[in-house]
């Protein structure tokens, strides 16, 4: 290795860089300067720094610097070629000395350096002589660029009345220069308008308050804050920004009357609630700040009221009650306004309230009659006689002319028919007999008209009370049924009874009962008084007899303690019982009823061993009839007429012709679709029943209970024919021609079995014998 490459190599070890500023400063102007100075060795290159400055170029290229290989003898024999980032448009090199020049104007806000490469070849061999070198030129800055308000145009709010200092808001501009060198992007504020009420900040941009301003004088204002560069020295870039300045509402103003007297007028005819005028106190505050509040002083006359109408903030005055021109023709009255939200700060100024009369004359109209009173009650006694005064009602015209009333009565009929009115005086009087049992009270609507105007009318109501009078005795409150045993025992109680009144006592009802003294069952029976409208009724022997009375009619007297008072006499029947200690109503309710009828228990009993027997025989030819259709006999239309009205003969018995036993068209008809309850086989004891009933009398122990098993079993089996007619039949007795009429006895069928002995039994079953017995012809 040579000692030439030595020394490169100890060059790109080595780097000097001997800058200062007046080298920098002066490398355009000392384009000839030799390299002795600012030299610097980079792989056996010597150049310098390069700085390119931005700014108006001149017709001819600017040098900025030389660039140099340590083998150029200056001899021509290098060549120097310049590559790289605007390298030809930019910039151009010396081939020959290496030298610089900026060909165009450059622009460090869009491009602040340039990074390019330097090249040396022999010119004869066309071969570098030179690695080849890359190096920066920079662009310095020159303040060619204005400051900018990217954020305008401002508008900002602050509170009326804020103390100085206070800050509004803040600008801020930008400048594109460089802010690392030179004055070019260092700006500073200043206010051209908005004095002298805004300052603004020089370095920050902040604006702040300088005076209290108050918003009802001015509410907005327009302050230029300007922004220069260069700090402000001459030859400086400017530019402007307009900030608008809002002053909010604060309640610094009380409300104020613009009149301080008002006059109005109102209707005597006007109705509670009319709108008598308006007010208006004026704030020159806005919003909540201006929001008030009316108020009637108290020492005022309590006939109006005030409201405040809350969009335009008018006090409304209204009528609060009636008012009446003969009473009171004018009024005054003194109106407050006072602001709903007070700031405390502005108190030590004074009230936030203000003050006005208003004065309010009643104007004159045409009234309807007034009533003394809105409500008459009046009292009558009842039964008064026709034409009795109830009371009076009385009106007037309470206008100054006095016009004279006419009075009616408007209301039902009924009312009409009951009372009538003088239509001078007002006296009303009772047409009808009033009973307070009825009615205790009637409502009339009576009516005032004025003669001269009959439009003008008013009402009033009337409520007239009856006054009872002890007019209605003390009665039993029901119809008794008193029941005594045949074996009951002297002193027993049998019947408690009570009474009732329609009329109405102050002091509560008292009854007094007694027997009448025309008494004649006396001795069976007394009656005592509990004292507490009650009392009691006891026998007064031992032992009754049916076959001797059936019933026992007590005549009881009632008193009230009415003035003067009433007495009646009320009647009490006993019903002797068939019993030994309890009664059984039903059965004694029966008997008696069986009594009134003229029946004995004998006989009752007869007729329902008699009602029995018939059904039974009825049941008995539903059977043979229905055995008959089965085996289809041919019998002709017209007999089988005959026997579909077989229910229309007349028996004396009640047979044929009682069809309100039953409907015998029920038991005919086969497609009734019943539940058969479990029956025991009584077909041959109710045979040896009946057949030994007809041995024996109606009080036969075995007719009796024959009786009642057919009446149970009757009442709990709902597939047998009904039995709810049995009473109205009365027991024939035994010894009838015709024997029994059933089939159960027999023990044949309806085919074999004659019954030519139907003949026998005389005019009444002639039909029935036509109809079965061997001997009857076609005609029957």
């Amino acid at each position: 290795m040579n000692s030439s490459v030595l020394l490169r190599l100890m060059v790109m070890l080595v780097q000097l860089w001997p800058c200062s500023p007046s080298t920098q400063n002066s490398s355009a102007q000392n384009t000839a300067q030799s390299f002795t100075p600012a030299r610097r060795v980079k792989r056996g290159w010597l150049w310098e720094p390069l700085f390119a400055t931005e700014e108006q170029i001149s017709p001819e290229p600017v040098y900025i610097g030389q660039v140099k290989s340590d083998l150029d003898k200056e001899d021509g024999n290098l060549e120097y070629i310049l590559a790289g980032e605007g390298a030809g448009s930019f910039f151009d090199i010396d081939k020959y000395t290496g030298k610089i020049y900026v060909k165009q104007k450059l622009d460090r806000e869009k491009k602040p350096f340039y990074i390019l490469t330097a090249k040396a070849i022999n010119r004869s061999t066309q071969l570098p002589v030179e690695p080849d070198s890359e190096f920066i030129i920079k662009v310095r800055d020159i303040n060619d660029n204005e400051p900018q308000f990217l954020d305008g145009p401002y508008v900002a709010t602050v509170p009326e009345m804020s103390p100085d200092g206070t800050s509004v808001t803040q600008v801020t501009a930008t400048d594109a220069d460089d802010p690392s060198y030179g004055n070019g992007a260092r700006l500073l504020y200043s206010l051209v308008e908005g004095q002298p009420y805004f300052s603004v900040e020089p370095k920050t941009g902040v604006i702040r308050m300088a005076s209290e301003m108050d918003r009802e004088t001015k509410d907005q204002y327009l302050v230029i804050i300007q922004a220069k560069d260069m700090v402000g020295q001459p030859g400086a870039f400017s530019a402007t920004a307009t900030v608008t300045i809002n002053l909010s509402d604060i309640n610094d103003n009380p409300p104020e009357f613009q009149q301080r007297l008002y006059y109005m007028s109102v209707s005597e005819e006007a109705p509670v609630g009319t709108t008598v005028g308006k007010v208006f106190a004026e704030d020159r505050d806005i919003g909540d700040n201006a929001a008030m509040d009316y108020f009637i002083e108290a020492d005022s006359p309590d006939v109006f009221n005030i409201i405040t109408n809350e969009e335009t903030q008018e006090g409304i005055i209204l009528l609060k009650k009636r008012v009446d021109y003969e009473s009171k023709r004018r009024y005054s009255i003194q109106v407050k306004a006072v602001n709903r939200h007070i700031d405390e700060r502005f108190l030590k100024e004074g009230p936030f309230e203000d003050t006005t009369i208003v004065k309010i004359n009643v104007e004159d109209a045409d009234e309807p009659p007034v009533f003394t009173l809105d409500n008459y009650v009046m009292e009558i006694v009842e039964g008064a006689m026709r034409g009795a005064l109830v009371g009076a009602v009385t009106a007037r015209d309470p206008d100054d002319d006095e016009s004279p009333v006419r009075y009616s009565i408007v209301h039902s009929s009924d009312l009409k028919r009951l009372f009538s009115i003088n239509e001078h005086s007002g006296a009303i009087i009772a047409t009808e007999l009033l009973d307070r049992e009825r009615a205790s009270w009637h409502n009339l609507t009576v009516t005032a008209t004025e003669t001269r105007n009959p439009e003008k009318i008013s009402e009033a109501n009337v409520y007239v009370q009856v006054l009872d009078v002890n007019d209605n005795a003390p009665e039993f409150p029901k119809n008794y049924e008193t029941f005594v045993c045949e074996n009951a025992v002297s002193g027993q109680l049998i019947q408690t009874i009570s009474a009732v009144d329609q009329d109405d006592s102050a002091e509560g009802h008292h009854f007094y009962f007694s027997l009448a003294q025309e008494d004649s069952n006396s001795s069976h029976f007394t009656v005592k008084d509990h004292q507490d409208n009650t009392a009691g009724i006891f026998t007064g022997k031992s032992g009754f007899s049916r076959q001797e009375q059936f019933f026992f009619y007590l005549p009881i007297l009632i008193q009230d303690n009415g003035t003067p008072p009433l007495t009646s006499t009320n009647t009490l029947t006993v019903t002797v019982c068939d019993c030994d200690t309890e009664v059984y109503t039903f059965y004694c309710r029966y008997g008696a009823f069986m009594y009134s009828l003229g029946l004995s228990t004998e006989g009752l009993v007869a007729a329902l061993a008699c009602i029995i027997i018939f059904l039974v025989f009825l049941l008995a030819i539903v059977a043979i009839r229905q055995q008959q259709q089965q085996k289809k006999p041919p019998f002709s239309e017209k007999m089988e007429d005959f026997r579909e009205n077989i229910v229309s003969y007349d028996d004396e018995g009640g047979g044929e012709q009682d069809t309100e036993a039953f409907d015998i068209s029920a038991l005919r008809t086969r497609t009734v679709m019943r539940t058969h309850k479990p029956r025991k086989k009584v077909a041959s004891e109710i045979q040896s029943l009946y057949r030994q009933s007809l041995q024996v009398g109606p009080d036969s122990a075995i007719f009796r209970q024959f009786i009642s098993e057919k009446l149970e079993e009757a009442n709990m089996d709902p597939s047998v024919p009904p039995y709810d007619s049995l009473q109205t039949y009365a027991f024939e007795g035994t010894g009838s021609l015709a024997g029994s009429l059933s089939s159960l006895g027999s023990n044949t069928s309806d085919m074999d079995q004659s019954y030519d002995y139907l003949a026998d039994w005389g005019p009444h079953f002639k039909q029935l014998a036509g109809m079965y017995s061997s001997h009857r012809t076609v005609g029957d």
